[in-house]
């Protein structure tokens, strides 16, 4: 672990320390709605299958995000995209808190989608131009572990604030992030390798190819994974804490913060494991191991009903059932030259986020119609999928990037 760090360059650590941040950050905005879900739906009078549309909304937003920021990544600069993005989605997080009825708050969750969406493909575009090819997963993946530490300080956040302040002040604490990106204009520089190809394009050199056809599979792939955890992770924390008359287990909300924070434990760990297994053994192995051991774990979790059951096993399913997600920037980056990178990043990534949109609203809906034994097998079924359609894409172990 040390020794992988240390080969880094300084650039290359302040890069991982800015991305990893700010994905930190994202996880801690986004997720509080799916942590204060309940009140917000008792408060405004909403239906689940609004509580879960409004998520589905933020999802499709965040496609359109990761779309304009990919382009604008490529073309003005990672940190200057990374910096916008992370400002951005702080900024409608607070506006969240002011909703008061479905259609503001409906704006300020399409307006905080964009910032989301934005931030992935900027920071793990930054990360990939700047570390070696040999430590690239271990990179990627301790960045994306940091979404697992977001969601375990928001799941501490509300905690300590929804019960004494209400659900608004909870989006209230989500303006701080806005102040880490003075931090990062001040500190963080842009990718050689970026630079270089702004030279190539300026003299009319570099290179475009790619394979549309492996760019299709990429983007089907993550759409699977992304509804199956998109689709899951929503309705956890209302899961443990709906009332058992209602199909949930009945937890008070300090309890269920304390399974969703158990739960980021192991989904830091799958994070951070899955970056060296797959620097190791390839990333096409790793990632479908990943995904049907959570097919089967997920489909469990969802009708088991004993909460020591359900603490025990919610690190598991969060170990297997995100922790594949750290493969994704590594591979998208290494299947992609450097004058698209960012674009196809945030193409396949947040296309696959837009077509997995609906699947909060689907879940939200299943939940209400059959319980959530039904529509947790639903997400089960989608991480199939997803181990199938590696049979489209390469490996990219030890690619080297251009």
């Amino acid at each position: 672990m040390t020794t992988f760090w240390r080969e880094a360059s300084p650039e290359a650590r302040k890069a991982l320390l800015a991305a990893g941040m700010g994905w930190l950050l994202d996880a801690f905005d986004v997720m509080l709605y799916a942590l204060v879900l309940n009140s917000l739906i008792e408060d405004l009078g909403l239906t689940r299958a609004q509580g879960g549309l409004m998520a589905s909304l933020t999802l499709a937003s965040s496609a359109v995000g990761g779309l304009i920021f990919g382009v604008v990544a490529d073309k003005l600069g990672r940190t200057r995209a990374l910096s916008l993005s992370i400002l951005i989605y702080s900024i409608f997080t607070f506006a969240c808190g002011l909703s008061q009825n479905l259609w503001q708050l409906a704006i300020f969750r399409v307006l905080l989608g964009i910032g989301m969406g934005g931030e992935w493909a900027s920071g793990a575009t930054l990360v990939s131009e700047t570390w070696p090819e040999k430590h690239r997963g271990k990179a990627l993946g301790i960045m994306q572990s940091c979404w697992a530490i977001g969601y375990g300080l928001a799941a501490i956040v509300v905690a300590i604030v929804l019960p004494r302040f209400g659900w608004r002040s909870v989006f209230f604490v989500g303006i701080v992030p806005a102040l880490f990106t003075l931090w990062i204009r001040r500190n963080v520089k842009e990718p050689e390798m970026w630079s270089k190809q702004v030279g190539n394009r300026e003299t009319g050199t570099g290179s475009r190819k790619f394979s549309m056809r492996i760019a299709i599979f990429l983007t089907a792939m993550n759409a699977a994974t992304m509804f199956a955890y998109w689709g899951q992770g929503i309705w956890v924390p209302s899961y443990l804490s709906s009332p058992t008359t209602q199909g949930g287990i009945g937890l008070s909300t300090e309890t269920m913060a304390m399974f969703i924070v158990a739960m980021q434990v192991g989904m830091w760990l799958g994070y951070v494991s899955f970056g060296f297994i797959a620097d190791a053994v390839g990333r096409r192995p790793t990632y479908i191991s990943y995904l049907l051991i959570a097919a089967v774990l997920v489909w469990y979790y969802g009708f088991a009903r004993e909460p020591w059951i359900l603490l025990v096993l919610g690190p598991f399913v969060a170990f297997f059932g995100t922790g594949f997600f750290s493969g994704f920037g590594a591979v998208a980056s290494e299947l992609f030259p450097t004058s698209i990178r960012a674009t196809a990043l945030g193409v396949t990534y947040n296309s696959g986020r837009l077509l997995s949109a609906i699947a909060p609203f689907i879940v939200g809906t299943t939940v209400q119609s059959r319980g959530y034994g039904a529509a947790f097998t639903i997400t089960a079924v989608a991480y199939m999928i997803a181990a199938v359609l590696w049979l489209g894409i390469p490996e990219t172990k030890g690619r080297k990037m251009i």
